[in-house]
């Protein structure tokens, strides 16, 4: 495992990281929230793909400072559109110093029908690090903390995707029935019409 407190790491380092487990040390700066949205909640027993009605809601991201002085991102976890604000969830506003286990991830481009982040508003769509680091005075590295960091009344850590849904057997049907469909409308424009 990665032990982010050893130094800062440059970008070509990050690059390397993504996805693997780093430890900090730290306090949270609750102040300079952002909310990624909307997500789902990932449940740890559902990551293999289970579908169920999903809660709709937001990732927390809060600036982190750590114990060397360098202050980066960390996605808390989920909460549901009703504990959006956080005078609902005080209790999951931690103080003072803890260690923190995480897993790196780096910047997102915006997908094509996504809208543009709402900066003014504090509404994110896509993690765009540079961006969210200026907001926030942080600089542009990015940890999803993990379930462990769960705290009674928080956002729910480990909403890391990392298993991806196997949708092979529905695109084969998909493909299959189109080309089938396909044939056929050729078979009756052209082989029969000449008959």
């Amino acid at each position: 495992m990665a032990d982010l407190k050893i130094h800062v790491f440059s970008p070509t380092e990050l690059q390397t990281l993504e996805f693997h487990p780093v430890k900090v040390r730290g306090h949270f700066d609750h102040s300079k929230e952002l909310y990624l949205k909307p997500r789902t909640l990932v449940r740890k027993s559902e990551e293999s793909g289970g579908m169920r009605p999903q809660e709709i809601g937001a990732h927390v991201i809060t600036p982190f400072s750590t114990n060397l002085g360098v202050t980066i991102l960390v996605n808390r976890g989920f909460v549901p559109n009703k504990k959006l604000n956080p005078q609902t969830r005080m209790e999951g506003q931690i103080d003072g110093e803890l260690d923190l286990m995480g897993i790196v991830r780096l910047t997102e481009s915006r997908q094509q029908f996504a809208p543009e982040n709402d900066v003014q508003n504090n509404m994110w769509y896509y993690r765009d690090l540079a961006a969210m680091a200026e907001q926030t005075g942080a600089q542009p590295i990015y940890i999803e903390a993990d379930f462990e960091s769960t705290v009674p009344g928080g956002p729910i850590g480990g909403q890391t995707r990392v298993a991806l849904r196997n949708d092979h057997l529905q695109y084969c049907v998909t493909w299959f029935s189109l080309s089938a469909l396909t044939s056929l409308l050729w078979f009756q424009k052209f082989i029969r019409k000449s008959r």
